[in-house]
């Protein structure tokens, strides 16, 4: 048997941000936002990308969906190349993959009602015939999330930050995309209705067979809504597998660091926090070595000048550590 296509794979990919100096704009480096990353997410299947702020994690997202170009590596969706795509031919590939921005106070035109938002991607891909079909769709879509059809009248200040995360959701369905990249679409949220909103995207999954890349800072929410888990640190990934193997057994010590973060009802299990010194380097001139090294507990003299390759030490199980054992 044939295996079946991956929905998404990333291939190395590369995203660089030049930075300019002098009245004359030269530049004389760039920022290595994301540094040969490479990924699949399969049909239906949701795949955790976590990393605290700065790591590349969102720049990588934005860079799935096209909204920023890579500097190398490729993208194929459907097995296409979506990379170097512009114009009509992306517009017409974007409809398959849409993205949930983490604040949901800044990713609503304030001047445009609900109902012309959603009807906005609705009109750029043709997706209804007649004025009827469009308003039936929006209420449909309306609905699904969770909100009224009177709502589509109202403007987004209107709304609580919960609502208008749902409003951001219709308007990703409204394409009815394979994918979506959620970027962190809870964190700016209060914790009951975190949990509205996650239960939500795992009930479209499960009706609309959506794939998901999730992106967070927050191990707790990966863990539920996800399968596999990527943790990513500064452009890099640096431990992969199956999220309950990840965060049962972490093997990578900036891994067991987040997981220690997370905090726990139960007191008697509660895990000893790892506290990291210092901040995370520099992408403009990332540490020889291993990245980690500088803030690692654990580090000894070949993590300062052997860069470490991301190794399978379980089935499925990935780590980039020169100390991580089998």
């Amino acid at each position: 048997m044939t295996p079946q296509m991956s929905l998404l794979e990333v291939q190395n990919l590369c995203i660089h941000f030049p930075v300019k100096h002098g009245v004359f704009g030269r530049v004389r480096e760039s920022v290595k936002a994301v540094g040969g990353v490479s990924l699949e997410v399969a049909h239906g299947e949701t795949v955790g990308l976590v990393g605290e702020s700065g790591c590349g994690k969102t720049t990588m997202g934005r860079a799935i969906v096209r909204l920023i170009a890579p500097t190398a590596g490729r993208i194929l969706f459907e097995g296409e190349d979506v990379t170097s795509l512009n114009g009509e031919v992306l517009r017409a590939r974007r409809r398959h993959f849409q993205m949930i921005f983490q604040d949901p106070f800044g990713a609503l035109n304030p001047r445009m009602t609900v109902r012309q938002i959603i009807a906005e991607a609705i009109d750029a891909h043709g997706l209804a015939d007649t004025e009827q079909a469009r308003q039936t769709r929006i209420d449909s879509l309306l609905q699904v999330v969770g909100l009224d059809s009177a709502h589509g009248q109202r403007y987004p200040s209107e709304f609580s930050g919960g609502q208008r995360q749902r409003i951001g959701i219709a308007r990703a369905l409204a394409v009815e995309p394979k994918l979506i990249v959620c970027d962190e679409p809870v964190s700016a949220l209060d914790v009951s209705v975190q949990a509205q909103i996650v239960n939500l995207l795992q009930d479209l999954q499960r009706d609309r067979g959506l794939a998901y890349l999730f992106i967070s800072h927050n191990f707790a929410v990966v863990e539920r809504v996800s399968r596999r888990v990527l943790v990513m640190y500064l452009g890099k990934i640096v431990e992969a597998g199956p999220v309950q193997a990840v965060v049962r057994t972490p093997r990578h010590p900036y891994t067991q660091a987040l997981i220690s973060a997370v905090p726990e009802l139960d007191s008697v299990t509660q895990r000893k926090r790892i506290v990291l010194p210092g901040d995370a380097p520099s992408p403009i001139s990332p540490p020889a070595g291993c990245p980690f090294h500088p803030r690692c507990p654990i580090a000894e003299a070949r993590c300062r000048t052997d860069v470490p390759t991301l190794r399978e030490i379980q089935p499925g199980h990935s780590v980039s550590c020169h100390l991580a054992s089998i």
